[in-house]
């Protein structure tokens, strides 16, 4: 019989060991990867309204709908609004970073500039201090290399973005303006709500 009762209790100490060390060795989860996309957005050289582009959706979204949370980003000419306080209800704002955006791994929580005022942008379009730089003699605009952008969307969730190129079509000459821009552009996008952009 208590032979009997010590291998009750073995077993038990060991069914129990076995548990515990299963607990312990169990690895935490990935952070979920964030889905990076490359993209462009095909804009009227001279408008009054910006285009308005959501990351989540890869899409843009009508003038209508710029007064809900559906988009992030708006672009007209060289000025990019971000979907919060003066430009819009969302809880949008953008971090002009430099470095290498492929290494850029972690987006913070806080420490994000907003629109303050419609003439009082986040993401600063200045001719000198700008994200650009101006070419007098063509007229075109590239973006400074080792800049990009690390936004809060207007649903709190985050990316980063670079603008890769700005292209013009409908270009006759430099004493005629074009008819179209072309952004080009590629964004890391984190749907888990997390910062991870890995």
């Amino acid at each position: 019989m208590t032979t009997l009762k010590l291998s009750v209790l073995a077993c038990a100490a060991i069914v129990t060991g076995l548990m515990s060390c299963g607990k312990e060795e169990l690895p935490a989860a990935p952070p979920n990867p964030s889905v990076t996309t490359t993209d462009s957005i095909v804009i009227p050289f001279s408008s009054n309204s910006y285009t308005l582009f959501s990351l989540k959706d890869s899409s843009i979204v009508p003038n209508s709908d710029s007064v809900s949370s559906d988009w992030d980003i708006g672009i007209r000419f060289v000025d990019i609004i971000v979907n919060s306080h003066a430009s819009g209800p969302g809880s949008g704002g953008v971090i002009t970073q430099t470095g290498i955006f492929d290494n850029y791994i972690l987006a913070p929580s806080n420490g994000y500039a907003f629109d303050t005022t419609s003439t009082n942008l986040a993401i600063d379009a200045g001719l000198t201090t700008g994200w650009y730089n101006y070419n007098d003699a063509t007229h075109a605009f590239n973006p400074k290399a080792g800049l990009f952008f690390v936004i809060r969307t207007a649903d709190n969730h985050y990316a980063k973005l670079e603008i890769t190129a700005v292209d013009y079509a409908g270009y006759v000459s430099p004493t005629a303006p074009p008819t179209t821009l072309i952004y080009h552009f590629r964004y890391s996008y984190q749907s888990d709500g997390s910062g991870n952009l890995q």
